[in-house]
């Protein structure tokens, strides 16, 4: 026994597979933010950067799925989510704008980490439901899980920092996915239901569709504006 946990009993392996497994398929937008928040980082401070960055995360989405089910059905919070979602994906586009990086290294490393805080807090509203469940309420086991989860989504996200240097489209596509998920969480809000009824799935779609080209036009318009001032 470890914590309560049985390490030999094939049921808690299961379940803590289950977590991981749920863990890594839902950080991939994670990873995405927490690549395009360290890329203009010089190379040593974006390390810290992605391993700190994802160790908070990891603490805080802990904290944040034994209350999860309570936090998702107050109103409006959904609604505050999206719009952060928005501010932050057309920040991270606009700042590539910036050939020397220098526009996102004046606020540095402390700068790069309260970005990823903010952008996995939005972003695992939702995702922490299925990792919850996976523990089946098992507190120890859900911790075990998520903090085994902390070195694959630095990996993923160290992976993804380098691919953004030879493909800067990606970053365009990262900044695209948060505003398509700010689309789908704001239809999704228990506020918007309870005043337009619920809404249908081909219409929060399309709510998403609309979020990733607003965050694209507009950090878009925002990086060229930055470009020609400079």
């Amino acid at each position: 026994m470890f914590f309560g946990l049985d390490l030999s009993s094939a049921v808690f392996w299961s379940a803590f597979g289950s977590i991981i497994l749920a863990n890594i398929v839902l950080s991939g937008d994670n990873a995405v933010v927490i690549a395009m928040a360290a890329r203009t980082l010089k190379p040593d401070m974006q390390k810290k950067a992605i391993f700190w960055g994802s160790a908070a995360a990891i603490v805080m989405r802990i904290l944040l799925t034994i209350v999860a089910i309570q936090l998702l059905t107050l109103p409006y919070l959904k609604l505050i989510g999206a719009v952060l979602l928005v501010y932050i994906g057309v920040d991270l586009l606009k700042g590539g704008g910036d050939e020397d990086g220098h526009g996102k290294e004046i606020n540095g490393l402390g700068a790069a980490i309260r970005t990823i805080l903010i952008a996995d807090l939005v972003m695992s509203l939702d995702n922490v439901l299925a990792v919850a469940a996976a523990a089946k309420g098992n507190v120890p086991l859900l911790v075990l899980g998520l903090l085994v989860s902390i070195p694959l989504i630095v990996f993923g996200a160290t992976l993804l920092t380098k691919v953004m240097e030879r493909f800067p489209i990606i970053i365009t596509i990262g900044a695209a996915l948060l505003g398509f998920l700010a689309g789908e969480m704001l239809l999704t809000d228990p506020a918007v239901a309870s005043h337009f009824g619920a809404i249908g799935e081909q219409n929060v779609l399309f709510g998403g569709i609309l979020g990733a080209i607003l965050v694209v036009a507009l950090g878009t318009w925002l990086q060229k504006r930055n470009q020609t001032a400079h």
